[in-house]
């Protein structure tokens, strides 16, 4: 895999080792999807100002998200194909209160952040209650294959 990341913010700065367990995150769900090993995808990581922007842009909703994930493709029949898989874009900031919200740690929150945004890129979606129940499932997996607990 070929993951390239890009630090767009400062206020909160990410260890090499959480790098590190990111991209074993991302490699390690787009294997079990059976992606292309050459697959390409950018993690850029902003602030809520800015992630903000992009969700007013691309989304129409004007509020600050986690995280926000924009595919190459639409056509998902062939992954073995799939170079060039996208854009994902995590708010740190975001990232952090919704770690301190729901009790657990900031790298547990950035675990599952990455892993939402990866089914994204992938072509799920949480618009339906059974797509959601789907992709749900895949995150858990995915979490629990990792050892990624709930803290």
């Amino acid at each position: 895999m070929n993951i390239y990341f890009d630090h767009r913010q400062e206020e909160i700065a990410l260890s090499e080792a959480l790098e590190e367990f990111l991209e074993k995150i991302v490699s390690f769900t787009l294997d079990q999807e059976g992606v292309n090993p050459q697959a390409e995808i950018s993690i850029s990581f902003v602030d809520n100002e800015e992630i903000h922007r992009l969700n007013r842009i691309y989304r129409g909703v004007d509020k600050p998200t986690d995280v926000l994930s924009f595919p190459q493709y639409e056509d998902f029949s062939d992954l073995e194909q799939l170079v060039c898989l996208g854009d994902v874009v995590i708010s740190i900031e975001k990232a952090r209160e919704q770690a301190i919200e729901y009790g657990h740690s900031f790298e547990r929150e950035m675990a599952y952040l990455t892993i939402h945004s990866i089914y994204h890129l992938l072509g799920y979606d949480h618009d339906t209650e059974e797509n959601t129940k789907k992709m749900r499932g895949k995150e858990e997996k995915v979490l629990q294959a990792l050892g990624i607990i709930r803290e």
